[in-house]
């Protein structure tokens, strides 16, 4: 028996040596582009304004996902929330454009994925209580009902468990921060990713 688990040990050692560096990290970032790139983007030009100009003053539809009980208090007219409100738009819709892409890419992938665990948080708490979906218990789901399609407990934990990849193992060698580093592949810096 102790030489069954011996070889098991050393098998999956060797396994993780050889593919845990690159591949887990790489296949977190594809997943995340397959699946989350476009939801994120998406969500992001509907925050944007009118022109050229929209991506300095966002649209209405920033207010009424970000701040939509603020938005309804002041009459569905942005202009009379705060200034706060407006910077807090701005930079939510630049982080939903940016931070996304910046995964994708492999560009300072541990904070991207670190600024998207962030956003994510917000997000759910925005749709929990801004949106009242915390009163929703078929779109809130729960953990360990046995049905795993719960649109804010059961897929935001995944998304997050998706982005802790890159956030504990960097970009993978594919990536800009990779390339940025000139970072090579010897057996060193597979054991020590970037």
């Amino acid at each position: 028996m102790s030489a069954l688990i011996s070889m098991y040990n050393a098998f999956f050692r060797s396994f993780d040596r050889l593919f845990s560096p690159w591949l887990l990290p790489s296949l977190a970032r594809f997943t995340f582009a397959a699946l989350l790139l476009v939801y994120f983007w998406k969500s992001a030009w509907l925050k944007l304004g009118d022109g050229l100009i929209g991506i300095f003053v966002p649209g209405s539809g920033a207010y009424f996902q970000i701040f939509p009980r603020a938005i309804e208090a002041a009459g569905y007219d942005p202009a009379m929330l705060p200034i706060w409100d407006h910077v807090i738009a701005l930079a939510g819709t630049w982080a939903e454009l940016a931070l996304p892409a910046m995964i994708v890419v492999g560009l300072f992938t541990r904070l991207s994925a670190l600024g998207m665990i962030g956003f994510i948080l917000v997000q759910t708490l925005t749709d929990l209580y801004g949106h009242g979906l915390i009163n929703d218990p078929k779109t809130l789901g729960a953990w360990f009902d046995g049905d795993p399609t719960g649109a804010i407990m059961d897929q935001r934990l995944l998304w997050i468990a998706l982005l802790a990849i890159p956030l504990m193992r960097g970009a993978g060698p594919v990536s800009l921060d990779r390339l940025l580093m000139g970072v090579g592949l010897d057996r060193g810096q597979r054991e020590h990713p970037a």
